[in-house]
């Protein structure tokens, strides 16, 4: 135990030491994270600008209740220039631009803005409907009730910042992993250590301890600042995010042992951990959704331990899913792990010979 902890003080020593290592591991995927939420992580939604011109009774006859719910959905404002309001919605400052003329009502929209211009559409629609049927004096033979659901939809800086965690852990454990070992090869030091008193055990452990550590340390500073900045919402068991994080270490760090085994220097281990991570990254969908790709590629992605990761770590981290939900994804990132070692360990070689 003694000779495990003296190791992993030693590896975390020269890891913090290593700046290009501190920056690929730690700084350059957070700075992957401030560009990407703030250019997506943005919690409010836009509300629809329209401008009624003149008095506009459909909107104006309505009760302050109604008045106030509409205000969630459009942004109104008045003017009695017809003409600066046609040029503020062709210009795109205003979504629509609103005319009564007798029994008349006129939307008048630019196709360059068409989704915010549908919003006025259909919510001027359901007022002029509203006002036909009560100039008929007839009561509605239906009525509408709503009842909310728990919404499974992901807002963009909750699912950018589990995917990039995951992208982040998988690079540095792969690469540290294939780099260690060999160069541990390639100065003789797998050969020495079988003779030292600490042992290759020891050894092995102090690696794969310092990264487990470095993936924590990921993880916290990930949510961390994905709270604080991006406004990202924890709900139910997100703290199965760490046992995930460490399992999904583990699996990473076993594909880092077999690119380390098949090959000879670093630059070719640093060349196969990349051609596996970078593929595997948006094939898991790290950086974009596979909602919508093809059903032969979502089969694909189900290979990597990244995809499996990343659904466990959204389900927890965004969906407010429980322990038992995310059990499956554990045990294959675990076995996964197990497997891949083991053809490591088969493929290894003492010697570059």
């Amino acid at each position: 135990m003694t000779g495990l902890l003296t190791l992993s003080q030693a590896l975390v020593r020269g890891y913090l030491r290593d700046r290009a290592a501190l920056f690929f591991t730690i700084l350059f995927p957070l700075i992957f994270l401030f560009i990407l939420g703030g250019l997506f992580g943005g919690t409010k939604s836009t509300k629809a600008a329209v401008v009624l011109v003149g008095p506009v009774s459909v909107y104006d006859s309505l009760p302050a209740h109604d008045q106030a719910r509409i205000d969630q959905v459009l942004t109104v404002t008045r003017s009695d220039d017809l003409k600066a309001a046609l040029t503020n919605v062709r210009n795109g400052n205003e979504a629509a631009a609103v005319v009564e003329r007798g029994e008349k009502v006129t939307v008048y929209y630019s196709a360059a803005n068409a989704g915010a211009a549908g919003t006025v559409r259909s919510v001027l629609q359901t007022l002029v409907d509203g006002a036909n049927l009560a100039a008929t004096g007839q009561p509605p033979k239906l009525a509408l009730a709503t009842s909310q659901v728990s919404d499974k939809s992901l807002k963009e800086i909750q699912y950018l910042t589990p995917g990039i965690l995951g992208w982040a852990i998988a690079t540095g454990a792969t690469f540290a992993a294939a780099s260690t070992l060999v160069v541990w090869r390639q100065r003789k030091l797998m050969r020495r250590l079988t003779l030292s008193p600490v042992g290759v055990p020891a050894v092995v452990g102090a690696r794969i301890l310092v990264s487990l550590g470095i993936a924590l340390v990921q993880t916290v500073l990930f949510v961390v600042i994905a709270v604080l900045f991006f406004h990202l919402k924890l709900d139910g068991s997100w703290w199965m995010a760490l046992p995930l994080v460490l399992a999904g270490t583990l699996s990473f760090l076993a594909i880092g042992l077999l690119a380390g085994a098949v090959t000879k220097s670093v630059e070719a281990a640093s060349a196969l951990a990349n051609l596996i991570v970078i593929p595997m990254a948006f094939l898991s969908g790290a950086f974009i959704p596979l909602n919508s790709a093809p059903a032969w590629l979502q089969s694909v992605s189900q290979v990597f331990p990244l995809r499996h990761l990343n659904d466990a770590m959204l389900d927890v981290l965004a969906r407010g899913d429980g322990p038992a939900a995310v059990l499956p994804q554990l045990g294959i990132l675990v076995g996964f792990a197990l497997v891949i070692a083991l053809i490591a360990v088969r493929l290894f070689r003492w010697d570059d010979a």
